[in-house]
């Protein structure tokens, strides 16, 4: 068998957002994934590599490189690509452009804890941030949950958020740079945070009744985006236990702190996936979702995405 070699350009605007959403949802009525990490090399110049067993689906190791002073020599911070291997005898099936697998799946995971969560009649989406990620929001959103009328966007640079809602600008949606953030939170229905934070940038007195949390930018364990009383008032759920709880500062620092415990964690997409109910209870209720990734998730992506050529 010869791998097929995908990049991103080759499905990059070629799929659906839905489709991609449903490849996740499906993922997670498996059985449990097993999945590992490894990190190699020095903090400025990290080799990245993350495998996975996903039952029925079969093997997955995504490896990037991450080097934080290659903007300066006009390269990507991030580079590397993803084998996938079949589960019957383990043949490798294609090499994936990892950019592609991260991008796609990063919003994806968001937007199925969303529909999982979020009130069904949400109209408002404030995405905070407006880099690569914030973009993919804004498709992935819109596609799959039709209620949203209004998508503001607010970053630090408000340049930044205006330049990318302009580029929705010929849309039906109503996608606007928002000027203030405490402002924009409370009005919001969702709230999806992207950024590079590592002190909460989100206050629990903004966020109103019935408001579903998406948290995204936090992916070490120095970085969270909410604050302590928002992670310990909300409804908590994660996309993984295993790469959150004990990994990623926005719930490892409130957990070391005394804040809240591991236990605060309701429920992961296993979880929200086979027991629907499991997760909000009524309209008022605030739901919290730690996105954080995982092996398992880039498998799920990128047996989609090959299914896609």
């Amino acid at each position: 068998m010869t791998p097929r070699t995908i990049s991103y350009d080759d499905v990059a605007s070629r799929f659906s957002w839905c489709d991609a959403v449903a490849a996740l949802r499906d993922g997670h009525t498996r059985p449990q994934a097993q999945i590992g990490d490894i990190f190699l090399g020095p903090a400025d110049g990290t080799l990245l590599s993350r495998g996975a067993y996903v039952p029925g689906l079969g093997y997955g190791l995504k490896s990037v490189t991450v080097f934080d002073k290659n903007a300066k020599a006009g390269l990507p911070t991030v580079q590397g690509a993803m084998l996938v291997f079949e589960p019957e005898h383990g043949q490798l099936v294609a090499i994936i452009d990892s950019k592609l697998v991260t991008e796609i799946k990063t919003a994806a995971d968001s937007v199925l804890g969303a529909t999982l969560l979020a009130r069904p009649d949400s109209q408002t989406l404030l995405i905070v941030g407006a880099g690569t990620v914030a973009r993919s929001l804004i498709k992935a959103y819109s596609a799959v949950m039709p209620s949203l009328r209004q998508i503001g966007i607010w970053s630090r640079r408000s340049a930044q958020s205006e330049a990318l809602a302009q580029e929705f600008a010929s849309e039906d949606l109503d996608v606007f740079a928002a000027p203030d953030l405490a402002t924009a939170v409370a009005k919001a229905d969702i709230v999806s945070t992207a950024t590079m934070a590592r002190d909460p940038i989100l206050k629990a007195d903004w966020v109103k009744e019935g408001t579903h949390v998406d948290l995204i930018g936090a992916f070490k364990a120095d970085m969270r985006e909410a604050d302590d009383r928002l992670i310990a008032t909300g409804s908590l759920f994660v996309d993984s236990r295993a790469t959150t709880i004990d990994h990623i500062g926005e719930l490892k620092i409130p957990i070391a702190n005394g804040v809240i415990t591991a236990d605060a964690v309701k429920g992961d997409l296993y979880d929200l996936v086979k027991a629907p109910n499991s997760g909000r209870q009524n309209e008022q209720e605030i739901t919290l979702f730690k996105n954080g990734g995982g092996a398992h998730l880039d498998m799920m992506i990128a047996t989609f995405i090959v299914d896609q050529i």
